[in-house]
């Protein structure tokens, strides 16, 4: 059975991808990371996430794998993207389709000297 975790920026299905689809697993989590393209990536800001990802799943080692879990995880990751944002680390897309900062109004710098 595929559960799921989804938040605005984090898509997390225990499930592994094949040709572009969702094949459900009892011990796979697939992690997709801001489906509308909402902010700005470096890679080292991905690699970030997948490794807060891998943190979070150890965690639970050996806690069973249900949606309520895959769901704590989800809304950690979305926490931790957000602190990213704040950092600087990341930015929003001003190109993106989906444009609502849904993490808070940009910072903007003022010239004033």
């Amino acid at each position: 059975m595929l559960l799921k975790s989804t938040t605005r920026h984090i898509h997390i299905f225990t499930a592994t991808v094949e040709n572009n689809e969702l094949v459900p697993s009892e011990n796979v989590l697939t992690l997709d990371v801001d489906p509308d393209n909402e902010f700005n990536w470096t890679e080292e800001a991905l690699q970030q996430i997948y490794r807060k990802f891998d943190e979070l799943v150890e965690a639970y080692n050996g806690a069973d794998l249900t949606e309520y879990n895959i769901r704590r995880i989800g809304s950690d990751l979305e926490h931790y993207l957000r602190s990213l944002l704040q950092k600087g680390i990341i930015s929003y897309n001003l190109d993106s389709r989906a444009l609502n900062y849904s993490m808070g109004l940009p910072q903007v710098v003022s010239n004033e000297g």
